[in-house]
């Protein structure tokens, strides 16, 4: 698509289904891998990186089943089942599409004692290096190479719980050291841990799969690893960048709208801008009604 042409002038009047989040989605597909037992995800967006991580874990050897709509609130669900998995190599052809395939290092390390996944590429806003995933798995005891732009990773006796304190914050890396953690001898603690709502909807399925943690929604969470998780199943969170995306334009365009599928506690520091700037933004039984406040 080379150009976007938009005629303004229109009050934005209806409702529209928030999708799932992408950026939760892709961490909660890699820990499919922690079980050999079926992980169902519900609310998956249709974009390409869900088709990518999708075609990575299938060549991984887990067993991948679509079924439902193209996206919307009821979303797409995915059956991932691990139980077949017959290689733990990521292969550069696949990561380089995209940078969050790098979240199956620590779930394949936790579980099958090894992992080789190429560097990533595809991030389009530059270099952004995986230093600080290296940095937690060796802290739980990996044994980590690099060599011909891969990352080697090794735990032939497994994994064990650590206090990891991050020198800054790093969804990826929390997302990668949470999944790890969860099948780690012992209790792990993530210090200055990323707190983004991806992350809590990510340790909300862990549990659901028998993982012990504490802390969600906080800077510093708390895991017990256990012996083996189990299946489960697990709505993805609503994009909260989409639901955000259209208050404002109903806002600026004097509409009225419901978001399908969403809630207010999602939108955070952006609902209480708008509601300054005269916006009204209600919960209903649905998701969230949007208007300018008293229609002025």
């Amino acid at each position: 698509m080379d150009r976007i042409r938009i005629r303004g002038g229109s009050r934005l009047k209806g409702e529209i289904s928030v999708g799932g989040a992408k950026n939760a989605a892709l961490p909660l597909m890699a820990a499919s891998l922690l079980t050999d037992e079926t992980l169902t995800l519900g609310n998956l967006p249709h974009v390409a990186d869900i088709t990518t991580m999708a075609n990575l874990l299938a060549q991984l050897g887990v067993q991948v089943h679509l079924n439902g709509a193209n996206g919307g609130h009821d979303g797409r669900v995915l059956e991932l089942t691990a139980c077949g998995v017959r290689e733990t190599r990521a292969p550069y052809d696949l990561v380089r599409k995209m940078r969050a395939s790098v979240l199956v290092l620590g779930p394949l390390l936790a579980r099958y004692g090894q992992a080789e996944v190429s560097l990533p590429g595809g991030c389009a806003i530059g270099t952004r290096p995986i230093d600080l995933h290296l940095q937690g798995l060796r802290q739980l005891g990996a044994e980590i190479d690099l060599n011909e732009g891969y990352v080697i990773a090794r735990a032939p006796n497994g994994l064990t719980g650590a206090r990891i304190v991050f020198p800054k914050v790093s969804v990826g890396a929390t997302e990668n050291l949470l999944m790890a953690a969860c099948l780690a001898k012992g209790e792990s603690e993530l210090v200055n841990a990323a707190r983004e709502p991806e992350i809590a909807d990510l340790a909300l399925c862990l549990k659901k799969m028998g993982a012990e943690i504490g802390g969600l929604g906080t800077d510093r969470l708390l895991v017990r690893g256990v012996g083996q998780l189990h299946g489960a199943a697990h709505q993805t969170v609503p994009d909260r960048i989409e639901a955000g995306t259209y208050a404002m334009a109903a806002a600026i365009t004097d509409g009225e709208v419901e978001l399908i599928g969403t809630r207010l506690s999602l939108l955070g520091a952006v609902a209480e801008t708008l509601a300054r700037a005269g916006v009204a933004i209600s919960e209903s039984n649905r998701g969230l009604k949007v208007s300018r406040a008293n229609g002025e």
